[in-house]
């Protein structure tokens, strides 16, 4: 067992952590399993899950809004890049789910600058190709390529 005080200094290690940049459960494991104390870093974690300070499916939401402004993705990118921070895949199936319409949108955005930047270096069959390989589905590709 383990002290209030011990609890709450450890707590605000943590707390310090997920402030300075929003992380996940797993990222918080994987950070302090080693530093803390099991059944302490378990009941921590409840606790900021509780207080909304640890929310997986708000970082998944606030992630790939951050995505789709600043960067070129394909859905699978994303839920890549989502499942290597350690989220549950259920969840990031869900979201994907619930955003179908808005992702897909995105993703025929994002292969049309791709293809914008690369037409003037690679084919439109290569440029396809590349497309293909970086996850992106072939029917946002040919809109895409209609809207050129």
């Amino acid at each position: 067992m383990y002290t209030a005080e011990e609890f709450d200094k450890e707590k605000t290690k943590v707390l310090k952590y997920i402030l300075y940049k929003k992380r996940t459960e797993q990222e918080i494991r994987k950070k302090f399993s080693s530093t803390i104390d099991e059944n302490m870093l378990e009941d921590i974690i409840e606790y900021l899950k509780e207080a909304k300070y640890i929310d997986d499916n708000e970082y998944i939401n606030k992630t790939v809004n951050n995505f789709m402004l600043l960067k070129n993705l394909s859905i699978k990118e994303i839920q890549y890049k989502l499942m290597a921070k350690g989220l549950n895949k259920t969840d990031i199936e869900d979201y994907i789910y619930e955003n179908k319409e808005e992702l897909q949108e995105y993703e025929i955005k994002s292969a049309r600058n791709i293809l914008y930047k690369k037409t003037t270096t690679m084919e439109q069959s290569e440029i396809k190709q590349y497309l293909l390989k970086k996850g992106y589905q072939s029917e946002n590709i040919n809109s895409a390529m209609e809207e050129k």
